[in-house]
């Protein structure tokens, strides 16, 4: 037998993410159990069907996306999983508050600290990427080096760490497994330190307050708001899981972190209800030392996180309503704007200022390209991209696999 590389799922779709790694003896190593982004909710059974469940394997999982780790419940107990030590917090976070607690213990490992899984040799490596403590992989087996390059950017706020690989690269790659979200499109790649620009000249404009929309374990998005939010005179109010997601990762991150002068949560009723059912009064005693009521939100010193659902409704119940010298900000993927029709219509009828203001959390074409031509490796396997088939120019020798196939190398 030699090395081989299967992409299980992953080969035509962004998510989903499920490739493997075999040693010339039979030894596997799983990259990423993730959930398909179409799949409905609460739905079990999604493990591709030709990802064999007898025998062993470890499975590394690159960070904490959904996409790349939400079948890892599905996998047989016996097999190791792996992730970095915030990712293991950040998973442990969204599988309890989804109601779905994690039925194993989570491996974990540091950047740059090679380690040993029987004929595996892995040495993950720290970067930038929208979900907070993404990894590249290289994996050495029988003599073979593979590079996976997990999701990835070098706009965000760990964008040096994407550039330092591409000019000081890993030598004699024989494999780079490279994701390809971007390509094809025009998303924005603008850099965090634009958008925080951008937010302020918001937040400096807007006479009342500015509510954003974004995802609470966007670390690089709360850090901006937080930054612009201190720039222009604000205070950023976060809601309490976006509060518990930055608790964890305290040790971790240089601010904001709870207890810091302009930052402050909301304590709302629903998630107050919620975080009582799991029996966490501890938790919510501490925030009340650093949160306030959503009544408070009446007063126009606030850059607020608002989302659609909950915090929605518990604003509005509150008298919370938006103003025409109030602003709103989409700060996510202009795909969920679908699922936005109702709050831009709130914020629409009462002339609030309206922006859609984000970067895309993937890297754009130019630097995917630019990346692989620093690797150069022999072969190039294309994954978590839907436009793979008409952008090859400049990638090397690709070896473009279906869904279930194997590449030997």
């Amino acid at each position: 037998m030699k090395v081989s590389v299967t992409v299980h799922r992953g080969s035509a779709e962004i998510g989903g993410s499920c490739i493997e790694i075999r040693s010339a003896s039979g030894q596997r190593l799983i990259l990423d159990a993730g959930r398909p982004l179409d799949a409905p909710p609460g739905a079990t059974g999604l493990l591709p069907k030709s990802l064999d469940l007898t025998g062993d394997a470890t499975v590394l999982i690159c960070h904490p996306h959904q996409d790349h780790w939400g079948l890892i419940n599905e996998l047989p107990a016996r097999w190791e999983v792996m992730t970095g030590v915030a990712s293991a917090k950040l998973i442990g976070i969204t599988a309890r508050f989804a109601q779905q607690p994690l039925d194993r213990e989570l491996s974990t490992w540091s950047s740059r600290r090679s380690f040993s899984r029987g004929a595996f040799q892995v040495r993950p490596y720290l970067t930038d990427h929208s979900g907070f403590d993404a990894y590249m992989l290289l994996i050495e087996v029988d003599g073979r080096r593979i590079l996976y390059s997990g999701d990835f950017r070098n706009h965000g706020r760990k964008g040096n760490l994407v550039d330092r690989l591409i000019a000081a690269p890993p030598e004699d790659v024989d494999v780079l497994i490279i994701e390809g979200t971007n390509l094809g499109t025009n998303k924005p790649t603008e850099s965090e330190d634009e958008l925080e620009a951008r937010f302020v000249d918001l937040a400096r404009r807007t006479a009342g307050r500015v509510f954003v929309t974004w995802s609470g374990q966007n670390i690089d998005r709360t850090v901006t708001l937080y930054r612009a939010a201190s720039k222009s005179g604000r205070t950023l109010a976060v809601d309490l899981y976006t509060a518990e997601v930055l608790d964890a990762l305290r040790e971790h991150l240089s601010a904001p972190y709870l207890g810091i002068d302009k930052l402050k949560v909301v304590l709302t009723r629903n998630l107050v209800a919620y975080y009582k059912r799991l029996g966490r009064e501890d938790w919510l005693a501490k925030m009340a030392q650093v949160g306030f009521g959503a009544a408070d939100l009446e007063r126009d010193n606030y850059i607020a996180m608002i989302r659609r659902g909950n915090l929605h409704r518990d604003y509005l119940a509150k008298g919370v309503v938006p103003t025409a010298e109030d602003a709103y900000s989409f700060s996510m993927w202009s795909g969920y704007l679908k699922d936005q029709t109702e709050m831009l219509d709130w914020f629409r009828s009462a002339g609030s200022t309206i922006k859609h203001i984000h970067t895309s959390g993937h890297a754009s074409p130019a630097t995917l390209r630019a990346f692989a031509a620093a690797i150069s490796a022999k072969a190039v396997i294309p994954v978590h991209g839907s436009n793979w088939n008409t952008e090859q120019d400049g990638f090397g020798s690709i070896i473009r696999l279906g869904d279930a196939e194997t590449f030997t190398i």
